[in-house]
């Protein structure tokens, strides 16, 4: 009887083992929570300046390649197919901003600092041309939210 009661004893884990599982998981838990929550944050950002940056190229297109586009208004650009709306069209285009008003330590010059809140916002992007002939084309970008012009 007694080498059958030690035979049954020796089998699964005991609680004690079962706790310092449960410990060690939790404190990988609270450690990668954060360090994943950061990372998730720079990669909004970097998609959104990479919209940014993307919306720069399809004014300096639109500039080279329409002469006869008017320049007052803004543009609005469609993360969706690439190109930029005039204001008529803003309505149409779906909010593609990501970030949000945590740091993730991706900035775009003064278009996009590190704090900018832009989630579910679009791009408004100015184009200004030059005034002599020698002068450079100036395009301004902002983030606006949908429904306002």
């Amino acid at each position: 009887m007694n080498r059958m009661s030690k035979k049954l004893n020796k089998k699964g884990f005991t609680l004690a083992e079962l706790l310092i599982v449960v410990a060690i998981i939790a404190v990988l838990v609270v450690v990668s929570v954060p360090i994943f929550s950061s990372k998730l944050e720079k990669a909004r950002e970097a998609a959104d300046v990479a919209n940014m940056r993307a919306a720069k190229a399809a004014a300096a297109s639109m500039y080279l390649t329409e002469s006869d586009a008017n320049y007052a208004d803004p543009f609005y650009y469609d993360a969706d197919n690439g190109v930029l709306q005039p204001k008529d069209k803003k309505s149409d285009i779906n909010g593609y901003g990501q970030g949000t008003e945590t740091k993730g330590g991706v900035t775009y010059g003064e278009y996009y600092p590190d704090d900018t809140k832009c989630k579910g916002q679009i791009i408004e992007v100015t184009i200004t041309a030059p005034t002599t002939t020698d002068g450079e084309v100036e395009i301004g970008m902002k983030w606006v939210p949908v429904g306002t012009t």
